[in-house]
């Protein structure tokens, strides 16, 4: 069966094609970056427009790369949600127009569930259950994952999710958008030890996480410190350090709790190579295995779309022709095919 995978809840265009006899076949992916970037944040109705300009030439584009043709393809995966209600509807509009039109099914797909089975895509894949760190430019969520459809969310950002706090923190450095890559660069010319920055709801029991509160101290010390032209890398990698002692002491917890073996990393922060680090070190001193997606799945892409929906379709799972995208969409909603 091979599924056209089309992912367009934000400010990435993407889509690929996945046979379960070869894995990703072809995908192609068109970043917004340069279109936000003066606005300092994704502009939705900025974002549908570019969904429409780009996804048809996108998908012309992975056929062409896969030497296939529409009609090879055997059913359509699409993001339904969560992720801006513009951007979906162009995803799910021309989703399920090519289903119409091919006579074949096609299945919304939840976007963080997506992210949750993008390191299945390796070489080396892991094996459920295990527990998952989501950590993406919207979402910050530890999962305890059984199988397909049965998750339970261990704990959440209260408010800012932790791509959201690297994106501010970023702008009150002048760094531009988005912010992950950029504090990071940042972060790796600094003289370390110069602030240390709180490590938040680490001195109290649970898995929940808040970054507001790091965001304040951020901008504090940025105003203190105004007037030192050198403290900008000094202030981004005591922030990084931060968030990454923060997710290390949670999945800590997290991992003892459930007493499971395997921690899978993912999402756009997951990137992050001090992330990676840290998360590696706790691994080995728990003697637990750690996944990460491959680098080019860690943002949002067409992939683990393709993959999500080809296991939810696999196990029977199909949709009707009426369609409705969801801008909200729990992860633990979700449900075993």
């Amino acid at each position: 069966m091979r599924v056209l995978g089309i992912e367009s809840s934000c400010d990435e265009t993407g889509d690929a094609l996945y046979d379960p006899a070869c894995g990703i076949v072809a995908h192609a992916l068109h970043s917004q970056v340069e279109i936000h970037a003066r606005y300092g944040g994704v502009v939705p109705e900025l974002a549908s427009r570019d969904h429409v300009r780009k996804i048809l030439p996108l998908i012309k584009l992975t056929l062409a790369q896969a030497d296939l043709r529409l009609t090879d393809v055997d059913a359509l995966a699409y993001t339904a949600g969560p992720g801006l209600v513009g951007a979906l509807l162009v995803g799910s509009a021309v989703a399920r127009s090519l289903a119409f039109a091919l006579d074949i099914p096609a299945l919304g797909v939840h976007h963080m569930e997506g992210h949750l089975l993008s390191p299945m895509l390796d070489d080396a894949p892991p094996e459920m259950p295990f527990l998952a760190l989501l950590v993406s430019g919207g979402h910050t969520m530890l999962v305890s994952v059984q199988g397909l459809g049965d998750y339970e969310i261990l704990g959440e950002s209260v408010d800012d999710a932790a791509g959201e706090a690297f994106d501010k923190v970023a702008k009150m450095l002048g760094l531009g958008y988005p912010g992950g890559p950029v504090v990071e660069r940042l972060a790796l010319t600094a003289t370390p030890g110069r602030f240390h920055f709180p490590r938040p709801m680490t001195n109290r029991p649970g898995l929940d996480f808040s970054f507001s509160g790091l965001k304040t101290f951020t901008l504090n010390t940025v105003a203190e410190h105004h007037d030192d032209p050198d403290v900008a890398a000094d202030i981004a990698h005591a922030f990084v350090e931060a968030v990454v002692d923060t997710f290390l002491i949670k999945c800590r917890r997290a991992l003892k709790q459930t007493g499971l073996k395997t921690l899978v990393v993912s999402g756009g922060v997951s990137a992050n190579q001090q992330l990676r680090a840290g998360l590696s070190g706790l691994a080995s001193k728990l003697n637990v295995g750690v996944h990460y997606p491959k680098f080019e799945y860690c943002t949002d892409n067409g992939a683990m779309i393709a993959y999500a929906g080809y296991c939810r379709l696999h196990e029977g799972t199909t949709d009707s022709l009426a369609f409705n995208v969801r801008p909200r969409w729990p992860l633990d909603s979700l449900r075993r095919p």
